[in-house]
């Protein structure tokens, strides 16, 4: 699209009916409950999967990690399909594959056509999470409207974790476990559909091109590196190759994208624009201290008998919500307070909220464990929205798919961190309390650390 276009594609959209804007945003927010539901219901499933088939524990934890692994490892390439081929076209694709995985997977007959159709599922949020993101960059130019759909946005992360845990539970014990892949086809069709019918095109091919090299390169290196988080507990030596495959494959990414300067798959020189480091190094940051949180402690719970799994999940719930409940007022604060202070004071509360639960580990108290927890939701609910309007605004409208790629790129790197790095600390130490809140301490501390930092360096 040319500027002339996209100029004035931005002044229709700045004068949208109310009700052609919810139309929009419900179908962006639509793809956001896709990506998040699946990976909480699907938890859920596993074990009533593997009695099903009658398979091992090994290949049934693939059934969760075909669809991350793929995710992550093609994050990049669609962004960069958004831009040069058009977002809503590429949205709609996404949402489209996702909804043919979604059937195959509730239909599939033995465990491999489930595999395929997870990997399916991988590929369609690799497409709909980057074009979601980026087509609120181009639909609300402006910034203060921006931020405030975004908060919208954000909250629809945490309003998934907490209705995804127990609407996936309630599914699998009231109709099986595959009610619970069926869960996200109507989500797929109606973004499908709202994006078919009130979101104009859009595409900045400008000298750009699907770059063979870059795309091997970076899928390899981000694949990866998912491909270490996973296997970390399970197979060590594996996943320490599979790190030093990413640091290679990164590497090689690195000097193939600073070949074709701005017609790169990912530009490099959006990197050199402080805003947005500041606004990935702050999202890995956040995902970092958080993931490993959530991946911790109902295992902890679970191993030490506090809590069985469904308790577990009800013991999350009080975070996603305020999270969800939070997220929405973030765009104003913003306006108000300023980037670097919103996005510092949600960091900060997230790291005082797991300092919080380090403390409850030794106490031995739940109720303090889910006063953390929900300090951190707030923390989480004030920053996403944020740091993802930094990321995206920081970039011109054409980079946008692959800003917003790379945003999510920054999460899934934290978010796998984390429960690498957090997961082992807390198994030196298992079944010992001091590895919990070890683990909890270096996550909280780090998030003051940088909250502090993206303070000073944010707007």
């Amino acid at each position: 699209m040319s500027n002339d276009s996209l100029s004035a594609m931005n002044t229709s959209t700045n004068r949208t009916a109310p009700a052609r804007e919810i139309a929009l945003l419900t179908a962006l927010c639509a793809a956001v409950l896709i990506a998040q539901i699946d990976t909480s219901v699907t938890n859920l499933a596993v074990q009533p999967i593997g009695h099903y088939f009658r398979v091992p524990v090994a290949t049934l934890q693939w059934v969760v990690d075909a669809y991350n692994l793929v995710y992550a490892a093609l994050l990049l390439s669609g962004g960069l399909l958004a831009d040069l081929f058009g977002r809503r076209r590429v949205f709609v694709a996404g949402a489209a594959v996702f909804a043919v995985a979604s059937i195959l997977c509730a239909l599939a007959p033995d465990i491999d056509a489930l595999l395929a159709g997870r990997v399916l599922a991988g590929l369609g949020a690799a497409c709909l999470m980057p074009a979601s993101l980026a087509l609120i960059r181009v639909l609300w130019p402006d910034a203060e409207r921006r931020a405030r759909v975004l908060g919208i946005w954000a909250a629809c992360n945490g309003l998934a974790f907490a209705i995804g845990p127990v609407t996936g539970g309630l599914l699998v014990d009231a109709f099986g476990w595959r009610s619970v892949f069926v869960l996200a086809l109507p989500f797929a069709l109606l973004a499908a559909a709202l994006a078919l019918g009130t979101i104009p095109e859009s595409a900045h091919r400008e000298g750009r091109h699907f770059d063979v090299g870059g795309q091997v390169f970076g899928a390899l290196s981000l694949g990866a590196l998912a491909l270490a988080g996973i296997e970390l507990q399970r197979a060590p030596i594996l996943s320490a190759m599979a790190l030093a495959i990413a640091a290679i494959a990164g590497t090689l990414f690195v000097r193939v994208e600073s070949r074709h300067g701005n017609a790169a798959m990912v530009p490099l020189p959006l990197f050199r624009q402080p805003v947005f480091q500041g606004a990935m190094a702050a999202t890995a940051a956040m995902t970092f201290g958080m993931y490993g949180a959530v991946f911790l402690l109902p295992l902890y719970w679970q191993t030490a008998g506090t809590l069985g799994p469904a308790g577990a999940g009800f013991a999350l719930m009080p975070m996603a919500l305020v999270f969800a409940l939070g997220s929405p007022f973030s765009g104003h604060l913003t306006r108000r307070l300023g980037l670097g202070s919103v996005i510092g004071g949600g960091l900060g509360m997230i790291g005082v909220g797991l300092l919080v639960v380090a403390g409850s580990v030794v106490d031995g108290t739940l109720a303090a464990s889910q006063a953390g927890l929900v300090l951190a939701g707030l923390g989480m609910g004030l920053a996403t929205g944020p740091l993802m309007g930094a990321a995206v605004g920081a970039v011109e409208p054409r980079h946008s798919g692959s800003a917003a790629a790379l945003v999510n790129v920054a999460r899934m790197a934290g978010a796998t961190l984390g429960i690498a790095l957090l997961g082992t600390l807390y198994a030196l130490f298992h079944p010992n309390v001091r590895g919990l809140t070890l683990a909890m301490s270096l996550g909280g501390s780090l998030q003051i650390a940088v909250a502090l930092w993206a303070w000073r360096r944010l707007p």
